[in-house]
């Protein structure tokens, strides 16, 4: 079923399109963004420009008039020039009327016949930005059939000059100069996006994209570990995502490799559990039959034989919930811990090497709240662990002991500890803790104890953790919350669900 599922969301992945069309990829959008940027700075340089072109324009009409009139009167002429004089004059200057103010004298140097009524006045006098560009773009606007005056100082005298003129050829020079400064804009606007464009696309765009084709192959096949990227080895940003992503990718492609081998592994498990079952049930009915027999050696042992039977068969039952994601919910009771211990020590001395002492050191006064079948199985995972790591000791000398001991915190909650006096545990081991098929103490162990006795503790709100006492062995304390309080209908509030979601 998985497999058919990854085929077609393989299927899905191929019929998609294509992730980078041209029109649609980051490296157009970047592109056409760097020549709008471009272009908008173009255009707030072009809107000072355009006002000082045009008042260049006007003053290098009234430094002509006044070369005019500076001219006519060294020659003595008067005022006004001859017919012809001025009609060579109103030509250079395209103009209808041309004078001077000089010396406090005003002077007409020269006047077109065809002198009509005057539309609007223009003074250099006011050299302030805003007025300029409003009267540069009113002359673009409204310039094409005006007549206008023009009224300025020239140089650094007193000397005036005014020019009455048409404003066309004046929209006309601003209009060609508007022409230029785009097509400028607009080949700079290229050039610089381009540059953009390659420097961007080198360091940023194909990076991304790379990543981005890895993790679209990796999503097809994330269980493949030759689709995990490569990194570049960019000592930047790039390649400091490079470098998480490929470890990321390597520790999901592991963990899914995981994940298929426990679900392969839990479903042969509840087969196998699923016929345990009925030879546990079968088994059960014997010892019930044993225990009626009179032989005191029969009668000792049968009572632990029933008892051990009776939680096979609720654990077998467990599995094939769990099987099925049913997860259960302790239910908890007052429970005396020493008694609790001792059974466990009287489970485990049947097959255990009498040299290794299982010492219980728990105060017979500390009740706990929590479910006994659930951590009767947590408490057995650790002290087996324990047994097994000290039965790796073979030399008489050396102590093997295993001590299960607790207290009460101030909080009202209890600590339990299950020390040992084995070899303790290695690197690997410590990296691995309460991780199934990982976290294992020894040689050919699963690792699946601790990882039970871990969840278990957590379906009870606590924590389990290796504790450093500077001893030799291995200390593991559990910490148990305090007694819950009760609710209103007098009994104890709810569990916590599961957290972590640890799997056993």
């Amino acid at each position: 079923m998985q497999q058919s599922a990854m085929e077609q969301q393989t299927t899905t992945e191929a019929a998609r399109p294509a992730p980078f069309a041209v029109t649609r990829s980051l490296s157009t959008s970047l592109l056409w963004l760097t020549m709008l940027a471009v272009m908008v700075a173009e255009v707030l340089i072009f809107v000072p420009s355009i006002a000082n072109f045009r008042e260049d324009w006007l003053s290098r009409r009234l430094e002509s008039a006044a070369v005019a009139g500076v001219s006519a009167e060294g020659s003595g002429r008067g005022s006004l020039l001859d017919e012809a004089a001025q009609a060579k004059l109103l030509h250079a200057l395209d103009a209808k009327l041309v004078a001077i103010t000089m010396n406090g004298t005003s002077q007409l140097l020269a006047k077109s016949p065809e002198l009509s009524t005057i539309d609007h006045e223009v003074s250099l006098a006011d050299t302030a930005p805003w007025p300029l560009i409003l009267g540069a773009f009113d002359t673009l606007a409204f310039g094409e059939d005006r007549i206008v005056r023009i009224v300025g100082h020239v140089g650094d005298g007193d000397m005036r000059a005014e020019v009455v003129m048409a404003e066309k050829k004046l929209r006309r020079a601003m209009i060609a100069y508007s022409w230029n400064i785009l097509v400028l804009s607009v080949l700079i606007a290229s050039f610089a996006a381009i540059l953009v464009f390659v420097a961007i696309s080198r360091l940023l765009i194909r990076p991304i994209r790379r990543m981005t084709h890895s993790m679209m192959l990796f999503r097809q096949k994330p269980t493949d570990g030759d689709r995990v990227i490569v990194p570049s080895g960019r000592r930047n940003e790039i390649g400091l995502a490079e470098s998480e992503l490929a470890d990321m990718q390597t520790v999901l492609a592991e963990t899914l490799r995981e994940q298929r081998h426990l679900a392969d592994l839990g479903l042969a498990v509840s087969k196998i559990n699923h016929d345990l079952r009925n030879i546990l049930a079968s088994a059960q009915i014997v010892s019930d039959r044993l225990s009626t027999l009179p032989d005191p050696h029969v009668q000792r042992f049968a009572p632990m034989l029933i008892k051990s039977l009776d939680r096979a068969l609720v654990y077998t039952q467990s599995v094939l919930a769990y099987g099925r994601a049913v997860e259960s919910k302790p239910i908890r009771r007052k429970v005396r811990l020493h008694r609790l211990v001792d059974d466990v020590e009287d489970v485990l001395s049947l097959g255990r090497d009498p040299a290794i002492e299982v010492r219980n050191e728990v105060p017979p006064s500390i009740d706990v709240d929590v479910d006994p079948d659930q951590f009767y199985r947590a408490l057995t995972n650790l002290v087996r662990n324990a047994i097994q790591a000290l039965e790796s000791e073979t030399s008489e000398a050396v102590v093997r002991r295993v001590i299960v001991s607790a207290e009460r915190r101030e909080d009202g909650g209890v600590s339990v500890a299950i020390e040992d006096t084995g070899p303790g545990l290695g690197e690997r081991a410590r990296e691995h803790l309460f991780k199934a098929f990982r976290g294992s103490t020894r040689a050919g162990g699963t690792g699946l104890g601790l990882a039970i006795a871990a969840e278990i503790v957590d379906a009870h709100g606590g924590r389990i953790e290796l504790k450093d006492t500077g001893r030799p062995g291995a200390c593991f304390e559990i910490q148990l919350p305090p007694p819950r309080p009760a609710s209103p209908t007098g009994r104890p509030t709810p569990a916590p669900p599961l957290a972590g979601g640890r799997a056993a």
